[in-house]
């Protein structure tokens, strides 16, 4: 299918949070129920990453099929890594949050988007989701290091250069 990105709207919250509430059961029956439990994002959160202009939809034949967050610029929790390290120190486009409906190719729409954007890109993912692990090192991303969120959660981080 040919995807193209778009920036979220408020009127695509609907499915926004159709694809998250998949993601979610996706995540848990494929041994990964706790990253984002039953609730996350919350919808204040998306609904900010809108009016931000962070959100951005997946879409192909007139559907959206993919939700994902991407910023230029630092990222607060990429400023400490343990267990490694980054393999850049320069600006960087940050996915977060990428969530899809089934239909496949998400992933490498995003990423695609932020190649386009910036030459260096950075994502990350809990240690139980082992299908997102998979799926960024396929599209070339490099393991660096465990990062913790502002809960302190941790996370293995990754990197690319383009």
């Amino acid at each position: 299918m040919e995807y193209s990105v778009r920036p979220a709207r408020e009127q695509d919250m609907q499915r926004i949070e159709e694809i998250y509430a998949y993601a979610r059961a996706f995540m848990a029956a494929h041994g990964n129920p706790n990253q984002w439990g039953t609730t996350h994002p919350p919808r204040e959160q998306l609904e900010q990453d809108i009016a931000d202009g962070n959100l951005y939809v997946v879409t192909g034949e007139d559907t959206i099929h993919g939700v994902f967050f991407f910023l230029i610029g630092p990222d607060p929790t990429y400023s400490h890594i343990e267990n490694g390290a980054w393999h850049g120190d320069r600006p960087y486009g940050t996915i977060h949050r990428i969530a899809g409906d089934g239909s496949g190719g998400i992933l490498q729409a995003a990423v695609e988007f932020g190649k386009q954007r910036v030459d260096y890109l950075r994502i990350d993912t809990h240690e139980d989701n082992i299908v997102m692990q998979h799926a960024v090192e396929k599209q070339g991303f490099r393991r660096c290091g465990i990062i913790y969120l502002a809960d302190g959660s941790p996370r293995i981080a990754y990197d690319l250069t383009v």
